[in-house]
C-alpha cells in the first residue's frame, strides 16, 4: 500500500503518471499526491472521482516557501506512514534561436530543473524516511547525455540539457549520500512524449510514457541507485529498458 508524490502534475506526463496510479488497486498504491502549481480540470475530475485516494497539494518548486507548505500538508494528509515515492516530475523547457550565445534562461532553467528538484528532495526525506520504499525518480531526458550531444543537436535546447544534466549530477551525489540509508535515486528519460511539449509528432502518448516510467520506478532496486534510466516500449529500439550513458 504505498504512497506516491509526483510534482508538475496537472497535465501531460505528470498528470498521466497519476492516472496511471489512480488505475491500480488500493492494496498496491492507497493514496498519491498530485504536488503542482495549479490544479486542472483533468486533475480536479480524477480528484473528485477518487474520493480521497488522490489528494492535490499546491506545490511550486521555485519557491522554498511553496515547497515547505507542500511538505507541512503532505505530512498531516500521510502521517506516521510516511513517503514511498517521491517522483520529481516538474520543470520548464524552452527553444532557442540562433546558437548557444544567444541562451538568455539557463539561469531560470537551473532554478526550476536542478537547485527546484533539491529543495523538494531534501524538504521530503523526512517523509521519505519514514515510507518503506524510500525511492526518488527524477524525469531526465535523453538529451542530457553528453555522450550523444551529437545525436541530439537537431533540438536547439541547450539550457534544458544544461539543466537536465545537472539534475543528473544532482541525482548521482544524493545517491551516494544515502544509499547507506537504503534510499534509491535514479533518473529516468520518459522517451519523447505527445504532451504541450513533445507535441504531436513525438513518438509515444503521454499515458504510455507515463506507464513506462513507474515501470522502472517500481523495478528499481539497489542496484539501479545513481542510474540514468531509458524507459522499454515495445516496438521502438530507441526505448530499450538499458541504461543511458552519461
Amino acid at each position: 500500500m504505498a504512497i506516491y508524490i509526483v510534482t508538475g502534475s496537472s497535465r501531460g506526463l505528470g498528470l498521466a503518471m497519476i492516472k496511471e496510479l489512480a488505475s491500480r488497486d488500493p492494496t498496491e498504491v492507497s493514496l498519491v499526491i498530485a504536488a503542482t502549481r495549479k490544479s486542472s480540470t483533468a486533475l480536479d475530475e480524477i480528484v473528485a472521482r477518487e474520493s480521497g485516494r488522490v489528494v492535490f497539494i499546491p506545490l511550486d518548486v521555485s519557491k522554498e516557501a511553496s515547497v515547505s507548505s507542500c511538505v507541512e500538508k503532505v505530512g498531516s494528509v500521510v502521517g506516521e506512514k510516511g513517503v514511498d515515492v517521491l517522483i520529481n516530475c516538474a520543470g520548464v523547457h524552452s527553444w532557442l534561436e540562433g546558437k548557444t550565445e544567444n541562451m538568455a534562461d539557463l539561469d531560470y532553467q537551473l532554478t526550476v530543473n536542478v537547485v527546484g528538484t533539491h529543495n523538494v528532495t531534501r524538504a521530503f526525506l523526512p517523509l521519505l524516511r519514514i515510507g518503506k520504499s524510500k525511492k526518488v525518480a527524477n524525469i531526465s531526458t535523453v538529451y542530457a547525455s553528453m555522450t550523444h550531444a551529437e545525436m541530439s543537436s537537431f533540438a536547439n535546447c541547450p539550457a534544458y540539457k544544461i539543466s537536465k544534466a545537472a539534475l543528473n549530477a544532482l541525482t548521482v551525489q544524493y545517491a551516494m549520500s544515502y544509499k547507506d540509508e537504503g534510499f534509491t535515486f535514479l533518473a529516468v528519460s520518459p522517451g519523447w512524449l505527445k504532451t504541450d511539449m513533445g507535441g504531436d509528432d513525438a513518438h509515444l502518448t503521454a499515458e504510455e510514457g507515463a506507464h513506462a516510467v513507474l515501470n522502472v520506478v517500481d523495478k528499481a532496486e539497489s542496484d539501479s541507485n545513481g542510474c540514468f534510466k531509458n524507459i522499454f516500449a515495445p516496438g521502438w529500439d530507441m526505448y530499450d529498458g538499458k541504461d543511458i550513458p552519461w
